[in-house]
């Protein structure tokens, strides 16, 4: 799968990895729903950081069709709140 970290470029992403990935999603959620924005920093931070350490990131001038978008590392409570306004579920599907 091709991820796309806003502002940072593209990873390719083994399907095997998302069983860890849908953690922190679940993690990350969490702390949407009650606010933590102190836990919501930090679970954003590692399942960036997971991310980056699991794919293996595309070339600069590579434009593949991302299937999964993730907000940058620096993007508040409130902007994935309204990134995923409607979705019903976290960052990572599944």
């Amino acid at each position: 799968m091709i991820v796309r970290i806003m502002g940072e470029g593209q990873v390719k992403l083994a399907d095997s990895h998302f069983t860890e990935l849908n953690k922190l999603d679940d993690e990350l959620l969490k702390e949407m729903e009650t606010g933590d924005s102190p836990g919501f920093r930090r679970t954003l931070a590692e399942l960036l950081e997971a991310v980056r350490r699991l794919g293996t990131p595309l070339p600069d001038d590579s434009l593949e069709p991302s299937e999964l978008i993730l907000p940058a590392e620096d993007a508040t409570l409130d902007e994935v709140r309204a990134l995923l306004q409607g979705e019903g579920e976290g960052l990572i599907p599944g």
